[in-house]
Order: structure tokens, then sequence, then C-alpha cells
């Protein structure tokens, strides 16, 4: 395992180290932890090792994450169910966003479904799943091309007004999206793709950023070679891990960039969380700003 950012950072890393954003009336650290990754392979069925799906969550809160994102996909239903196992009775401040929009038919399948029915369906076994009242933030997954995305949004805006859900948000969807679902009910954030080597969406992200709406990165490593080989170079000038610095750089691209490193293994966690106090120089930054990939059918 590569070096961490600092000494200090090792015996101690916290996300409060990152800064705050607001989710709405919500205000979190600026570093969260994703917890697709503590389902089986495929992102289907339990974790190899159960125990260290449990230790990871409980370690990440301890090191200051009070946003964790999920989605009733995980598993399905798996991460979840983990979720509630490692943690409730929630410690005071714990923000837990969820997803609907997407069933599962087998392991790295995923099928769409946005529909009235399902996502009311879904949001219950969400509540129930979380043992919540109330779950402060929902995510409409994706888009679903079979249905009206104006009834999936106001579908959500109704369970938000009989108190099911605190706060609305999106994921993997365009410009387009955010402005039609805004105009029905409050957006509270958006999760797209993206990272120093991957940023399609950065007119998304300034959209975002304009309006106070929070910016959830998901693959912060990029997709290409050339990203990783930089990246490489870049933490062993800083003495840091490859994903520390691609974290750092997002911390420091947007104030309302929320990452989300998500890992099944508590060492890990620390090593991600140590990404919060991680200083990237503007020449580094400036660097993987322009960054440019070659095209697809050069690599």
């Amino acid at each position: 395992m590569p070096p961490t950012a600092s000494s200090s950072s090792v015996s101690a890393p916290n996300a409060a180290a990152a800064g705050v954003v607001n989710l709405g009336d919500l205000r979190v650290n600026r570093l969260g932890y994703g917890a697709m990754r503590i389902t089986g392979k495929g992102v289907w069925g339990p974790p190899a090792n159960r125990d260290a799906a449990l230790r990871t969550l409980r370690r990440a809160v301890e090191l200051g994450v009070n946003f964790i994102d999920t989605a009733d996909s995980y598993g399905p239903y798996i991460s979840e169910d983990l979720i509630a196992e490692a943690l409730h009775p929630y410690p005071k401040g714990l923000v837990i966003a969820t997803k609907g929009g997407w069933e599962r038919v087998g392991p790295g399948q995923w099928v769409h479904n946005a529909s009235p029915k399902h996502l009311e369906e879904a949001v219950d076994g969400s509540l129930r799943r979380l043992k919540l009242d109330r779950i402060d933030v929902y995510q409409l997954h994706v888009p679903d091309p079979a249905v009206s995305f104006t009834a999936s949004i106001e579908t959500l805006a109704r369970l938000r007004e009989q108190g099911k859900i605190r706060h609305v948000a999106l994921s993997n969807c365009a410009l387009e999206y955010v402005e039609r679902a805004r105009a029905i009910v409050p957006i509270v954030s958006v999760q797209n793709r993206y990272s120093f080597a991957d940023r399609e969406w950065d007119f998304v992200l300034d959209h975002c950023e304009k309006h106070g709406i929070a910016f959830i990165p998901w693959a912060p490593l990029g997709q290409v070679r050339e990203a990783h080989q930089i990246l490489d170079q870049i933490a062993s000038q800083l003495s840091a891990s490859p994903l520390q610095v691609a974290l750092a750089w997002l911390l420091r691209r947007s104030p309302v960039m929320l990452p989300i490193p998500g890992t099944s293994s508590p060492e890990h966690v620390e090593e991600n969380i140590a990404a919060a106090s991680l200083q990237v120089p503007d020449e580094t930054f400036h660097r993987l700003l322009d960054f440019n990939p070659p095209p697809a059918s050069l690599r």
C-alpha cells in the first residue's frame, strides 16, 4: 500500500477536514462514503466478508463521515440492510442517502423501473430496511426511458409531501433533467460520473455550484490508463495514494463537490478519508485540470 498523505493523517484522519456542504437544510462533511462495494461481486448478494463490511461502515462514521450513499439496487437490498445492522440506532447528524429506479435481475445486470408504483414501493422498502421514519435524501437512480420523467419526479415530490422523504435528489442525469426536476420539487444533489480525467458533466457541476446544489461524483479515478499513470506520478511526489490525489483534486475543484469513495476494507476507508487533509499544490491542480486523455480509438 502506498503511503498516505502524512504521518498525522494516518493516525487520525477525519472527514471534517474536507469542510462542509449543504443538502437543503442538512449540512454534512464534504467527504462521504459510498456503500456499493460492501455487497458481493457484481454488486450482487452478500459481501465475501460480512464482518469487514460492518467494521468498514462503523469506522467511516468514527472518522467523521456523516454522509453515506447507497441504493436499493446494491445487492439488491444488501447494502441498506448492512447499514442498518452496523449503525442503527444512527448517531445524530448522520445523513443516509439512498436511490430507487433500477431493479436487479443478476450480477452486473440493471433494469430500468422508475414507474410511480415501483418508486412508491421502493421508498417503503428502503424505509423498512434502513429502519427510518423518513429518508433524508432520496435519489432517482436514473431516468427511465420508458416512463415519463415528470411522473417519476412528481411521485417523489408527493412522497416528500407525505413525509417519507426529506429531500429529493437525482443521479445519472443530464442538465435538462435537473432543470425539469427543479421546476417540480427542490433538488439538493446530483450524482454523476466525474473525475479529473472525465469531465463530461462539467456544465452540470457548474449549474449545481451556481444554484447551491451538491454534486456527488462517482468513478473518481477516471476510466483511462493514462489517467492512472499521471495519478501514480503525482501520488509518489506527494507521498499519497493515487485515490487520495484524485479525491483531493475533486474537493478543490468545487465547494459543492461531495465525493463518496467506497471500499469494503476498514484500512482502506482510513486511507480514503485521509484525502480530506491532503493539500494539492496549484501546479498539480492545474496539471490535472488540463489533462486531456487521447480519443478512445487511440487508447
